[in-house]
């Protein structure tokens, strides 16, 4: 027997065997899928290689299907939402991305409360909840997120907090089942909550608004819309506040005074317009930004002894 000099390691084979068989499944359902997916192209960076799979959900029984074969298979894989917060690896995403659509974008309107899919847009929200004279997330617009992102980090800004609105969260457990979250059961703190640990999946949210005149609120959105236009770096790909808001300060402020505006690192810039912002100027790598990311961290805590934690999730191999 000829044995090949460089044999290839078993769990090589057995991922390709494994892959086999959830596309086979994926096939047989008709869930649509793309093979090594650029990731450069789903997140608002613009950075990252490719995915092994990325699958594209329309349902909940889709997403059962999708995950439980994903863990049966020993697949890894993560849920994508608008990628606002995302800095893939250069060299891509082991295993598969789920995208949620059709009815992870529906939303309800009863009262003063509305209930959202998961994957709808969070500006999209905000304009549903000004059509209907509801109140209450004006702070959220222009948060280049979706609703389940939103939740699932806690997004804020202008001094509103997801946690200030939500009532509850449907999500999908690891056995397939559903779960039905109260607020104080989501555990939402700054920029977290439960499902950054017990690895389930946002399906949809419900918030709790209040009666407004639809003028009003549409002046709050346009003056929260023109502060992020004026003080962000908006014309740039980024993937926003780079790091958490130390206490006691703010991090774009440290930043700025140890003299990091315009510092760069291959594609990558601490922004001249907002020190909080790291940006692609065109061509920046995960590699770039990670460089960047720690020269900041250490230049800010030599200068000032305020640690600069991340806030942006970096993932991939």
């Amino acid at each position: 027997m000829r044995v090949h000099p460089h044999p290839i390691p078993m769990h090589y084979l057995l991922r390709e065997v494994f892959m086999k068989q959830l596309i086979e499944l994926l096939n047989d359902n008709n869930i649509s899928y793309t093979l090594n997916e650029p990731m450069s192209a789903h997140t608002t960076f613009k950075i990252g290689g490719a995915t092994d799979i990325m699958i594209n959900v329309t349902g909940i029984g889709d997403l059962r299907i999708v995950t439980g074969a994903c863990r049966e298979y020993g697949i890894p894989y993560m849920i994508l939402g608008n990628g606002s917060n995302l800095l893939v690896s250069d060299d891509g995403i082991e295993g598969a991305v789920i995208t949620l659509d059709c009815v992870f974008k529906s939303h309800s309107v009863s009262g003063d409360t509305i209930e959202a899919g998961a994957s709808m847009k969070l500006s999209r929200l905000c304009t549903i909840a000004m059509e209907h004279g509801l109140s209450g997330l004006e702070f959220a617009y222009g948060i280049p997120g979706t609703v389940g992102g939103a939740v699932y980090m806690n997004a804020g800004a202008y001094n509103g907090e997801i946690k200030d609105v939500i009532i509850s969260a449907r999500a999908l457990t690891s056995d397939g089942s559903e779960r039905l979250y109260t607020a104080d059961e989501m555990q939402l703190g700054y920029r977290t909550s439960v499902f950054k640990t017990n690895g389930e999946i946002i399906m949809d949210a419900r918030f709790q608004l209040h009666k407004d005149d639809k003028e009003a609120i549409k002046a709050r959105m346009d003056d929260v819309m023109n502060r992020r236009k004026s003080k962000q770096p908006l014309e740039f790909p980024s993937a926003g506040s780079v790091f958490k808001r130390p206490e006691g300060a703010f991090a774009g402020t440290l930043i700025e005074q140890c003299g990091l505006k315009g510092k760069t690192v291959g594609g990558a810039q601490v922004s001249r317009k907002h020190a909080g912002f790291i940006i692609n100027i065109g061509g920046a790598t995960c590699d770039d930004v990670m460089e960047l990311v720690k020269l900041v961290q250490d230049t800010v805590k030599e200068k000032t002894g305020f640690v600069l934690e991340r806030e942006i999730i970096r993932t991939g191999r």
